[in-house]
C-alpha cells in the first residue's frame, strides 16, 4: 500500500484542486484493489437532497462513497466525476472518494429537529456495496443508525457483500420499512463480462435475491439496464425474467439503458470497440437525448410486466414507509474534525 497527505509533496500538484488539504489519498497493490486509488475525505453532510429535476421518485440519499469500481460502461453517475475534477472514463472506475465519516455524520443529521424522518435512497448514484465497502466497511454503520432511528431506507446493489449485513438488515426491517432491490439487467455471460466487469456475475446476484428472501426479507429486482439491439430480444427478455422469477424475487422493474453526458461518451466508445455495427442505430436512438424513445420503453415495459405476470410476479410498488420512531438510546458519537472539503 501506498499513501500520501494531498497537503504535502509532488502528490499535492498533481491533485484536483477542489479536494482539500486534509484529504488522505491511498493506492493498494494487493490483488483486490490493485490500480485503485482511494480519496478518503470528512464531507459536511451525508444525507443530500435529490434536484427537483430528477425523475428519482424519492427525496433524499445517501451516497458513502464517489466513483466505483464495478466499472459499469454505461454508468449515468460517471459525470458527477468531472465535479471533482476527475476523467468520467477510467478515472471514474479507478479514483474512488470515500467519505469515512458518514456513519458519525448520518447519526448527528438524524438526529437534528429539522430532520422529518424521510424514507432515504442509497445506491442510486453509484453501488454503496462496491468492493471498497469491504475494506472501509462504512455500511454497518450507515444501517445501524437508520435502525436506530427507525428511518425507513431502501438500497439498490449489485453487490453480493450486502449478505454480510444480512441480520443489521433483518433488525432494521423489524423497526422500519426497508426495501432492497438487486440490479440485474440480463444473464448472458458474454455481456457481463465486457459491459460491468468488476461486478458480480448475474446469477451471484440473483443468488443474493434467494438469500434475502429466504430469511423473510421480500427482494425485487431493477432489470436494468435493458440495451437496445444486445440483450432486447424477446428470447433474452424472457431467459432474465425466468432467472429473477426463479429467484424468488417479489418484483421486476424495466428500466432501458439512458446514455447521460459523461457515460455516453464512454459507452459509445465501448460500443465502437465490441459492436461497430450498431453505432449508428445508438446515433439515432438517442439523437434527441438522454434517453430511449418513449415507444421503446413502453415496449420493453410492457414485454417484462407480461413475463412477470406469467412468471407469478408483478412491478415494484412502493409502500407507505413508517412515522419515524424515537431513537435507541447509544452512546454519544463523536463529532467530525474540521473539514476542508464539502463532498456530496
Amino acid at each position: 500500500m501506498r499513501w500520501n497527505n494531498l497537503s504535502e509533496g509532488p502528490a499535492a500538484s498533481a491533485t484536483p484542486a477542489l479536494f482539500g488539504t486534509d484529504v488522505v489519498t491511498r493506492t493498494f497493490d494487493t490483488p483486490e484493489f490493485r490500480g485503485i486509488t482511494f480519496h478518503e475525505v470528512r464531507a459536511r453532510s451525508i444525507v443530500n437532497r435529490v434536484p427537483g429535476a430528477s425523475r428519482m421518485p424519492f427525496e433524499w440519499t445517501i451516497n458513502p462513497y464517489r466513483g466505483c469500481t464495478h466499472a459499469c460502461v454505461y454508468c449515468f453517475a460517471r459525470k458527477t466525476h468531472s465535479y471533482l475534477d476527475l476523467d468520467t472514463g477510467i478515472g471514474f472506475d479507478t479514483q474512488i472518494v470515500v467519505k469515512v465519516n458518514a456513519p458519525d455524520l448520518l447519526r448527528r443529521e438524524l438526529a437534528s429537529r429539522r430532520w422529518q424522518g424521510d424514507h432515504i435512497a442509497m445506491g442510486t448514484n453509484v453501488d454503496c456495496y462496491q468492493r471498497a465497502e469491504g475494506r472501509y466497511r462504512l455500511m454497518p454503520g450507515i444501517i445501524g443508525a437508520l435502525r436506530d432511528y427507525a428511518n425507513p431506507f431502501s438500497i439498490l446493489t449489485k453487490g453480493t457483500l450486502i449478505l454480510r449485513d444480512l441480520e443489521l438488515l433483518r433488525q432494521a426491517a423489524a423497526v422500519t420499512d426497508v426495501g432492497i432491490s438487486v440490479s440485474v439487467g440480463f444473464v448472458d455471460p458474454t455481456m457481463w463480462r465486457t459491459i460491468e466487469p468488476g461486478t458480480p456475475a448475474p446469477e451471484r446476484r440473483l443468488d443474493v435475491v434467494r438469500q434475502l428472501t429466504a430469511v423473510g426479507i421480500p427482494c425485487g429486482v431493477l432489470m436494468a439496464p435493458v440495451i437496445p439491439y444486445l440483450t432486447d430480444s424477446p428470447a433474452q427478455l424472457r431467459e432474465t425474467v425466468r432467472a429473477i422469477a426463479a429467484a424468488g424475487a417479489n418484483s421486476v422493474t424495466p428500466l432501458a439503458l439512458h446514455l447521460r453526458p459523461g457515460a455516453r461518451e464512454w459507452f459509445m466508445r465501448w460500443l465502437a470497440t465490441h459492436h461497430p455495427r450498431l453505432v449508428r442505430n445508438y446515433e439515432v436512438m438517442y439523437a434527441t437525448g438522454a434517453y430511449a424513445p418513449k415507444w421503446y420503453q413502453r415496449r420493453i415495459t410492457g414485454q417484462v410486466h407480461e413475463l412477470a405476470a406469467e412468471y407469478g410476479m408483478g412491478p415494484a410498488r412502493p409502500g407507505a414507509h413508517r412515522a419515524p420512531r424515537e431513537p435507541v438510546p447509544a452512546e454519544p458519537e463523536p463529532v467530525p474534525g474540521p473539514t476542508q472539503l464539502t463532498i456530496l
